[in-house]
């Protein structure tokens, strides 16, 4: 069934909070940990970044679907978020090269969600309650009905779901002539991170997230990445077990987003679960060798303890920090050929400010393969 705007929509927070919206759409009920996304532009690519899985996306940007949707313009093979929260749901689209609209979209990918609210006071609200459940229903209106499921639906934390998106048998993507072979540990991976590797001149071969690293080293790689996805990374001990393993075998090594994460908890360094988390695609980061600025794409909800990595200086090397609130944004592994940042370099959407981070883990696979050959 299909949203008109005569469907009326619920939200309710998990505090008891409503707000009362129409739907916007496939009718139906969704669920979600509520987080806000700060962007600007490129919320395609945001509905389908494997990283949202399990979350109601509010976007503060007024406008959504104004220019359309285009099948190309997508990280993943299908929408990731649980269902939008939005100002204006714009079916009319004013793009050329479009295939079709929001609506459709989201029909055709059968996503619930809710517009025509106020999505000002809905940041401002989680922004000084932090994150919590919510529930979004254009089909069920009674609110003691919608708190029954909601209180259902398990905590963000200690949720593993990496392997819930994470691809189901390996595939290789690249020129198998290229110079460097790189193994990726698919835990939700965005497709233009792999671009980025493969315009570097990387042949990839994608791993599940749970594949043995003893399978993952008959490919014998130059290299190994880590990539981003969904979930609390604490929960996640055997992709914690596969970057000890890498570490061991000391190739190089680069994480990015829940990989970070996942790097520092393998050297010992705890995550956390912050008040509201990063997202969007204005995040300023100062490069701590560089002294440079540069302005970052960021979607997390957990993050690496400052605290830990004062208390273990040596093993582990902060190379960026967060402007806004001084996160760890970046970390080097001391004696090893390992590194990894909280923020997305690749962007989409989002600046290139950070691109040349890709260029680095290449320098060092190349540096690598020269020492060995």
């Amino acid at each position: 069934m299909s949203a008109t705007n005569h469907n009326k929509a619920v939200l309710l927070l998990e505090d008891g909070t409503v707000f009362q919206g129409i739907a916007a759409g496939k009718i139906g009920t969704t669920t979600g940990e509520i987080c806000f996304n700060t962007g600007m532009t490129g919320y395609q690519e945001i509905f389908t970044d494997p990283s949202y899985f399990g979350q109601l996306l509010v976007t503060t940007n007024a406008h959504i679907g104004n220019y359309g949707t285009k099948h190309t313009d997508t990280e993943s093979e299908s929408i990731k978020i649980a269902g939008l929260i939005c100002k204006n749901f714009t079916t009319p689209y004013s793009r050329n090269l479009a295939d079709e609209s929001i609506q459709d979209y989201f029909e055709r990918e059968n996503l619930v969600g809710i517009a025509s609210v106020d999505t000002r006071a809905i940041v401002r609200h989680i922004r000084d309650k932090g994150a919590m459940n919510a529930i979004i229903s254009s089909e069920i209106t009674d609110i003691k009905e919608l708190k029954k499921m909601l209180a259902k639906v398990p905590p963000m934390e200690g949720l593993e779901l990496a392997s819930k998106v994470s691809t189901k048998s390996p595939y290789f993507k690249g020129d198998p002539h290229k110079d460097f072979k790189v193994a990726v540990l698919d835990f939700g991976v965005k497709q233009n991170i792999l671009d980025c590797l493969v315009e570097r001149g990387c042949y990839l071969k994608i791993f599940p997230a749970q594949t043995p690293i003893e399978e993952i080293k008959t490919w014998n790689p130059d290299g190994y990445f880590l990539s981003n996805g969904p979930g609390d990374p604490a929960s996640m001990d055997y992709a914690v077990d596969i970057a000890k393993a890498i570490l061991k075998e000391d190739k190089p090594l680069f994480g990015i987003c829940l990989g970070h994460q996942i790097l520092a908890l393998a050297v010992d360094i705890p995550t956390y679960k912050m008040h509201n988390g990063h997202r969007g695609i204005n995040h300023p980061v100062i490069n701590l060798s560089t002294g440079k600025c540069e302005i970052t794409s960021q979607n997390h909800g957990f993050g690496v303890s400052p605290k830990a990595i004062r208390e273990n200086i040596d093993k582990v090397e902060v190379t960026h920090r967060n402007l806004n609130d001084d996160t760890i944004e970046g970390i080097r592994i001391k004696n090893k050929k390992a590194f990894s940042v909280q923020y997305h370099p690749e962007a989409s959407p989002g600046p290139h400010d950070a691109r040349y981070l890709f260029d680095d883990f290449v320098e060092m696979m190349k540096a690598e393969i020269l020492v060995n050959s």
